[in-house]
């Protein structure tokens, strides 16, 4: 007789912490929700942008420049949405929107959908989860990694490996060979893209790609990196979702920035809940997840007491079943 496999979900099911009705209900996709989103986006974004314009010549441009990035990279918490096909109802709005913003962040869509498929699959699984951030070995691997200094080598080296139709082994273990050639069409995509802007911004005389789009991104991508770490780093390598992630309390202002994906455990037992259903999905299951209750500051404030050896290193902590 087959023995039933008890995840944390069906667990938190079982238990009767969440119906399945309610479930489905959390599970239902919408695409107002996502488009009033949208909209108050790019009045944001467009905003930022004229501050950069007018601050020009003054002391405010550059800290403006960094405002904008802060929007800019948060473009991939809308494109995680996407590749989850839970931003939208419509399908092709999730791509559509999808390879936007991953063209804004360099983050080729499709790519993403294969590398954040196996992350769910192999959460905090060394050797597995392709997105695992490791906990720094000490505060210079901390904050080289908040510098994005290493992410954008690792970014940059994809895309251009995979635009020469060359996959290393990492890549190879979670991207089927037969969709392989898409992945090589789409960062030559990308690649193209790119190179039309900036011949067009050449021959047009125009500087409007650097100081509105690229110098904000790299600017901004460190609170980015800044944010990711919070979600499994100074968690527990192990499988359990109730131990390796962490969902942290912020304000408004960045739940809206991030899509609520500061909900992230929510999201990890539930991945098809949509981000607007999420904080709805945390009154359910609040009690049987890791929260952290001082926002991103004290997930740092976590992982920097572990690193400076006032608390036990998560990377120590074994399954309680070895």
């Amino acid at each position: 007789m087959s023995k039933t496999v008890l995840t944390p979900l069906t667990q938190v099911l079982n238990d009767g912490i969440l119906t399945r009705t309610e479930l489905k209900a959390f599970m239902r996709r919408s695409n107002g929700p996502a488009l009033r989103n949208l909209a108050a986006w790019v009045v944001l974004l467009c905003s930022t942008t004229a501050l950069i314009y007018v601050t020009k010549n003054t002391l405010w441009f550059w800290p403006m420049m960094f405002v904008q990035g802060i929007i800019i990279v948060h473009h991939f918490s809308l494109q995680h949405e996407c590749v989850h096909y839970t931003a939208f109802k419509t399908r092709w709005l999730n791509n559509l929107i999808g390879n936007i913003c991953g063209v804004i962040i360099i983050l080729p869509h499709q790519y993403f959908r294969y590398e954040h498929c196996d992350h769910h699959t192999y959460t905090q699984v060394p050797g597995q989860d392709p997105e695992l951030i490791e906990l720094p070995k000490s505060i210079t691997g901390y904050l080289a990694y908040l510098s994005a200094v290493p992410y954008w080598r690792v970014k940059f080296g994809s895309i251009f490996r995979n635009a020469a139709g060359i996959f290393n082994d990492a890549e190879r273990s979670f991207i089927p060979s037969d969709v392989r050639p898409s992945l090589v069409w789409e960062a030559r995509t990308y690649l193209l893209v790119y190179c039309l802007i900036g011949v067009s911004s050449v021959l047009a005389g125009w500087t409007g790609a650097l100081w509105y789009w690229l110098i904000p991104l790299f600017l901004g991508e460190p609170v980015m990196r800044f944010i990711r770490m919070t979600e499994h780093v100074g968690k527990p390598a192990i499988k359990s979702m109730k131990e390796n992630t962490r969902t942290t309390y912020v304000f408004r202002p960045a739940q809206f920035l991030c899509w609520n994906m500061n909900y992230h455990a929510e999201h990890h037992y539930a991945s098809s809940v949509p981000f607007h259903a999420l904080p709805s999905l945390h009154e359910k299951l609040k009690t049987v997840i890791s929260v952290e209750p001082h926002g991103y500051w004290g997930a740092h404030v976590d992982i920097l007491e572990q690193l400076l050896g006032k608390r036990k290193r998560a990377d120590q902590i074994r399954e309680t079943n070895e």
